[in-house]
């Protein structure tokens, strides 16, 4: 008996080892993601502003260019 719990004791599972490596993994793609969402976010933001404002001064039906 006590061989069976050693050997139940000393047997390696990597299963859950596995999944918290996707877990982290997956976290820090989300994280690469957010930050690159807010570093360029202000810039996209700026060209569509630019792009709306010169569509709508050049158009000759007014455009709301709201944001």
């Amino acid at each position: 008996m006590i061989r069976y719990m050693r050997s139940l004791m000393n047997a390696r599972n990597d299963e859950g080892a596995s999944a918290v490596e996707y877990g982290l993994l997956v976290a820090a793609i989300a994280a690469v993601i957010v930050v690159i969402v807010f570093a360029l976010g202000g810039v996209i933001k700026n060209v569509f502003s630019k792009t709306c404002s010169t569509v709508s001064s050049g158009a000759s039906v007014t455009a709301s260019c709201a944001g």
